[in-house]
């Protein structure tokens, strides 16, 4: 067939158009068959169908068995070739239209004149798939040319393919084409540049039929984009169908394809573009209440289900960008939905809602509504997590268990999982969200204290971003002491850098949003840092075994007296001389405090806001077991500052804090009439003491106290007051 001209051709179609049209006794059997059968192909399919239009009752049987061989011997592979090669000649744009019309028509041509009692090949069922394993043969060919270097053409077969999708029977063509291709691309890039350039030459007027084919029948995103590559970027008419028509017009996929489709948009980097845009597009549908009113159901929970899916895409700095603009819709669609009147739509905006929130608010609070659970909320959850896409795999025989042999596992030994050496590294294990990496994230927990403290400057470029991480970090898996390591890490990161730290860590006790045990988490942290910073270094030898290193304990549990009373007890033992313990037991080395320069911003900040309660946090109010654990710190933090000049500052300002909060209580417990009969000269007098900068002004508070629980007959707490007022006024006298 290559070998012939435009003339032989024009002869040898005369040739076969009278051969059609002779008698039975004039056509030699096995012959005249071999003529069509062996003939060109493209030239045979037309005489054929010409031949089964115009001929009569008695040859019909005749046209049909030949053209059933022609399909059977697989000349459709072999006149989809031909023409392949005439388009890299520059051949005829109307016959190949023509022979489109003539190759996809084919079932409807023979069954219209047999009138359904076509042979089974010209199902519909039947002879696209074989239609499909023809154009992979073909496809073949074009591979091994362009691997030859020969130029080749697939156009034609780009629009056969169109053509057949937009007859609505992508079902049966792509049922071939796809795994195939799934295969033939995993790692051939030759391949992938066929696949891609088979869409691209898709004419526009089928391009949706093909698009919405490939995005239904692939197994998963990663195999989607291989097969299209950047198609949405590069052709309009694509962009349109996959960001608009089946995201907003139409609503009648199922959630595999959505997955497919959103996921692909993912994978790119062009195509990102396009994957936020949609997301804009989206929550604005989503946040509008006329959309709510008179969109159908089934279409709002359609929306719902692309949202949540082109969330779980989101990177980190994309959110950060859009948060905004993602608070702002969550705020609109959730007030928008909470108005309704059906249950559906109310809980179906809560859903969204919560987990829109949960995406953007890592660090914060997020949503909580309280609803009835379903499938269709759980299914909606489980969007927000990308689930690894998986191509089917024949399954294996049932076999017995009897039949099955162990392996030898005796000789296994655990892989060790290697930690991060580099502090960026664990940070970016702490903040992934895989899931298969516990292991490494074990690793890492564990590894970072001795990181942090071999690499302190490494550590201060990051450190309250790291202390951000841990103060926010989370047990994964069952690590036994997970709370100290965290803890331990904590401690490390701001002893490195305690200036930065301390001021994130002290704002942080007083932000919104969280929970007492994490404020508490906060003062355990300050304390074990102001220790480490404060702990002078011992040299030289014991001369006596019984020397200890001053000591600092947590206060545990409710029993916050026992701690306060150890604090000063120990600050009295320090205090005083005893002229009969002869020398040091240890030489000291010669080193300054170095929570000296540091401790104003630790103790400062954590007692700016402790009267002013909070939305979720009242230290004054429900909270007071933080309220005791935060005066615990204050006197350890006092303690701590020993020998310092920020000691005299924290400790004026303690004491004189206190009296002012025991008058403050008197005042407001005692009667008004009580107050004025027995007082008016003390009450007179009040204002300049409050006013008195002297360390006068402060014992004339102290008397103030004694004697307003005197005048309430409360003379047992008036001495106890009086005893711990007496004891911080001599602190301040020596």
């Amino acid at each position: 067939p290559a070998a012939l001209g435009e003339r032989e051709r024009a002869l040898f179609g005369a040739f076969l158009r009278s051969l059609a049209r002779a008698p039975g006794a004039a056509r030699p059997e096995g012959v005249w068959q071999r003529c069509f059968l062996e003939g060109p192909a493209s030239l045979v399919l037309c005489v054929l169908l010409e031949s089964l239009g115009s001929a009569g009752s008695v040859r019909i049987p005749g046209a049909v068995g030949v053209l059933e061989q022609f399909l059977q011997e697989g000349r459709v592979s072999a006149l989809l070739w031909e023409v392949c090669q005439q388009q890299a000649q520059a051949g005829c744009p109307e016959l190949q239209d023509v022979l489109i019309n003539k190759i996809v028509c084919l079932p409807d041509h023979v069954s219209n004149k047999l009138q359904g009692k076509n042979p089974p090949v010209f199902f519909p069922q039947n002879y696209f798939p074989l239609l499909g394993d023809a154009v992979l043969q073909v496809l073949e060919k074009i591979s091994d040319s362009l691997r030859g270097g020969l130029d080749c053409s697939i156009s034609f077969v780009s629009h056969v393919l169109g053509k057949v999708c937009i007859h609505g029977r992508q079902k049966e063509i792509l049922g071939v084409l796809v795994p195939r291709l799934t295969d033939l691309t995993k790692s051939d890039c030759i391949w992938q540049r066929i696949c891609w350039r088979l869409v691209e030459c898709v004419p526009d007027r089928w391009m949706e039929a093909v698009v919405l084919g490939f995005v239904q029948r692939a197994p998963g995103a990663d195999v989607l984009s291989r097969l299209l590559g950047n198609l949405v970027v590069k052709n309009k008419k694509a962009q349109f169908v996959v960001t608009q028509k089946m995201l907003l017009l139409q609503y009648g996929h199922t959630t595999e394809v959505l997955q497919n489709l959103l996921g692909y948009l993912s994978l790119d980097s062009l195509r990102r573009t396009l994957l936020l845009r949609v997301l804009q597009e989206l929550l604005e549908t989503w946040s509008s209440s006329s959309a709510v009113k008179h969109s159908p159901a089934e279409q709002q929970l359609y929306i719902s289900k692309a949202i949540l899916i082109c969330l779980s895409h989101l990177k980190e700095p994309e959110i950060e960008t859009h948060r905004q603009e993602l608070l702002t819709s969550m705020m609109e669609g959730v007030k928008c939905r909470l108005d309704s009147s059906l249950l559906q739509q109310r809980r179906l905006g809560m859903v969204v809602a919560e987990s829109i929130s949960l995406k953007i608010n890592t660090e914060g609070p997020v949503l909580k509504f309280e609803y009835e659970e379903d499938d269709e909320t759980r299914e909606l959850k489980s969007l927000l997590v990308q689930t690894p896409s998986f191509c089917n795999v024949p399954s294996l025989p049932d076999d017995d268990d009897d039949d099955l042999i162990p392996y030898d596992m005796s000789e296994d030994k655990e892989l060790k999982i290697k930690a991060p050496v580099y502090i960026r590294d664990c940070i970016e294990v702490l903040t992934g969200s895989r899931t298969e990496d516990v292991d490494k994230w074990e690793a890492t927990v564990k590894a970072l204290e001795s990181l942090v403290r071999k690499n302190p400057a490494a550590t201060r470029e990051v450190s309250v971003e790291l202390a951000k991480i841990l103060l926010h970090l989370e047990e994964k898996s069952s690590i036994e002491g997970f709370v100290e390591l965290r803890q331990r890490t904590q401690v490390a990161v701001l002893t490195t850098d305690p200036i930065p730290v301390a001021k994130y860590l002290t704002s942080q006790f007083y932000s919104l949003n969280y929970s007492l045990r994490q404020r508490m988490d906060i003062l355990d942290v300050l304390v074990l840092a102001a220790q480490e910073l404060s702990c002078p270094k011992f040299c030289g030898k014991t001369k006596h075994s019984g020397a200890q290193k001053p000591c600092i304990q947590l206060l545990q549990g409710s029993d916050s007296s026992k701690g306060w009373r150890r604090v000063v007890d120990e600050r009295i033992k320090n205090k005083t001389r005893r002229l009969d313990k002869g020398h040091c037991d240890m030489e000291l080395a010669s080193r300054p405090n170095e929570f000296n320069s540091v401790a104003g911003y630790f103790f400062f900040p954590l007692i700016q806001h402790f009267d002013r309660p909070l939305t979720t946090f009242d230290l004054l109010g429900e909270d007071h077991l933080v309220l005791g654990r935060l005066a615990h710190t204050l006197a350890i933090l006092m303690y701590l500052a020993v020998n310092t000049v920020v000691r005299k500052v924290l400790l004026y300002r303690y004491v004189r804090q206190g009296l002012l909060s025991c008058i403050s209580s008197l005042l407001l417990s005692v009667p008004t009439e009580r107050i004025l009969a027995d007082m008016t000269e003390e009450l007179l007098e009040t204002q300049s003491w409050l006013g008195g900068k002297t360390w006068w002004g402060t014992s004339v508070l102290f008397w103030l106290v004694v004697k307003l629980l005197c005048s309430t007959s409360l003379i047992v707490m008036a001495a106890v007051m009086s005893w711990h007022c007496a004891l911080e006024i001599c602190m301040i006298s020596k």
